[in-house]
């Protein structure tokens, strides 16, 4: 499964942006798909994740209340709505698909995840 993501790119703190994950000719039916973000010099950090066929959505608390995931059935994605943004949220950004994943399970670690994406870069300044 490739695993495409897009968006990214220069924000300023309190603004907001979007990340999208696609994976081209697949659907994400049954599955759960993740976000992860990794900063300089630090461990990869999971940042929230959905599964596709429940709707169900899960967020590390330096992200609740700041982070939307959701789907987007038309072009069989899923977005990353991310607002109030902050420096440290200054990290590369990456999408994994954990494949038949059960409904309201919590997979926080990168372990649990199938396929990755490439990763796009968030930069936030102060």
């Amino acid at each position: 499964v490739q695993l495409q993501a897009s968006g990214g790119g220069l924000a300023r703190a309190g603004d907001s942006l979007g990340l999208s994950c696609a994976a081209p000719g697949r659907t994400f039916s049954k599955h759960t798909v993740g976000w992860f973000r990794q900063a300089p010099g630090k461990e990869r950090e999971f940042v929230g994740q959905i599964n596709w066929s429940a709707g169900t959505t899960w967020y590390a608390d330096s992200v609740k209340g700041r982070f939307t995931i959701s789907r987007d059935v038309a072009k069989n994605a899923v977005d990353l709505q991310m607002s109030s943004l902050k420096p440290e949220d200054t990290a590369v950004y990456f999408c994994a698909v954990k494949l038949g994943a059960a409904n309201f399970v919590l997979y926080d670690y990168d372990t649990a995840y199938d396929y990755w994406g490439q990763g796009t870069q968030v930069t936030v300044s102060s």
